[in-house]
């Protein structure tokens, strides 16, 4: 039994290595090709100006994002190429006289999808996003900052006696925080001040040191602040004398704050690459602070369920070795699996999409493709393989 495990582990290890450096290749050619638009970017006399080198870079650190997003996908095709070849060449048959039961190879394969499991886990929550956030600053220095929509990204934060809202515009290539306003609200929900910075940096302990800043401190009602500001940006009127409107400018100034520069990181990058850690701390601030978290759920449990597809695909390929095989015909199962992973993927992205727009329960919603693909591919084994 031992070297039945050894020659299924090394024809699948292979298979599925061979299927996935193609895939990467692939997908390295099509983001070379959507990156060549950017060349010759930038400032010369700043960062310089954006070069194929940098494109090749910049391609090269979404590898392991793409392999992340692609590894249950190459682990099916792989184990389903490796299945069909054995039983057209009638070698499962030997192996199947030679004591290799269907639980038994139900079991060797499983061991084989916990491999990728972990694998799979240690790309994307480590290797994936170290790579994703490199891409982004690489990028950035030539365009100057990462930013996301047109207004930035937006979070809240509540104290005892008061709670703010921080808008962060973007990231510059250093890690430093772009065009930062801070609104300062009572419990009543009334603006007590804002604050602008051209820059902040995430400083010591908890708390920002913010930089190039003008601080305006309110002492009025909601309503009159918002008519005052009003007419002051428009310039047709100057402040009510019922206001008191304090302007203070300073260089430097420490603002304490328990956002951190994963929650900022989160809100501006795409969640889907982010820890999984730093998810589940964003969710945490979210909530504590009122705010909803329906999407970043699911890009948790989306986070925590995807590697373990990679099982639900190897049991889902195992039936292809109970298959006849003889008169050819392994293009077509191949083509097959092909189609069966790329459904995975689509579905998993929609469910995630329907999930937040029906309000499902997140670990259902990041959960239901795998689910479905499960219950698949335990009927196939049922029928094919016990049956036979």
């Amino acid at each position: 039994m031992k070297s039945i495990r050894k020659l299924i582990y090394g024809e699948t290890l292979a298979s599925i290595a061979a299927v996935t450096l193609g895939f990467l290749a692939l997908f390295l050619f099509f983001d070379l090709v959507d990156e060549l638009q950017s060349l010759g970017r930038g400032n010369p006399l700043e960062g310089g100006v954006y070069q194929l080198r940098h494109a090749l870079l910049f391609v090269t650190l979404l590898l392991p994002s793409r392999l992340y997003e692609l590894l249950p996908i190459s682990v099916l095709i792989g184990t389903i190429i490796v299945m069909a070849r054995l039983a057209q060449s009638s070698e499962y048959t030997i192996l199947r006289t030679s004591g290799l039961g269907p639980w038994r190879a139900l079991r060797i394969l499983l061991t084989l999808g916990s491999f990728f499991v972990l694998f799979s886990f240690l790309v994307g929550d480590y290797v994936a996003p170290a790579a994703d956030r490199a891409s982004q600053l690489l990028k950035a220095r030539y365009q100057s900052r990462v930013m996301v929509g047109q207004t930035g990204a937006w979070l809240r934060e509540k104290t005892d006696v008061s709670s703010f809202v921080v808008n962060v515009k973007s990231l510059s290539p250093e890690n430093a925080m772009l065009s930062v306003q801070i609104y300062e609200f009572n419990g009543r929900n009334q603006v007590m001040s804002v604050t602008q910075a051209e820059r902040a940096r995430f400083g010591q302990g908890e708390a920002w040191e913010l930089e190039g800043v003008l601080r305006t401190e309110f002492s009025a009602p909601t309503h009159q602040v918002d008519a005052t500001r009003a007419a002051v940006e428009s310039g047709e009127a100057g402040p009510r004398s019922d206001l008191r409107i304090q302007r203070l400018k300073a260089d430097t100034l420490s603002w304490p704050t328990q956002i951190t520069a994963e929650m900022v990181s989160v809100a501006l990058l795409r969640p889907d690459r982010m820890r999984t850690i730093d998810l589940f701390t964003y969710i945490r601030h979210l909530e504590a602070n009122g705010q909803t978290a329906q999407r970043y759920e699911i890009e948790f449990w989306k986070k925590v369920f995807y590697p373990l597809s990679c099982l639900v695909m190897v049991v889902l390929a195992l039936p292809f070795a109970y298959l006849n095989m003889r008169s050819g015909g392994i293009a077509t199962y191949v083509f097959g699996g092909v189609m069966i992973g790329i459904s995975f993927f689509l579905l998993n992205n929609v469910f995630g999409y329907i999930g937040n727009l029906s309000n499902w329960q997140p670990w259902f919603a990041a959960a239901a493709p795998g689910l479905l693909y499960s219950a698949i591919s335990l009927t196939a084994f049922g029928w094919l393989v016990l049956r036979r």
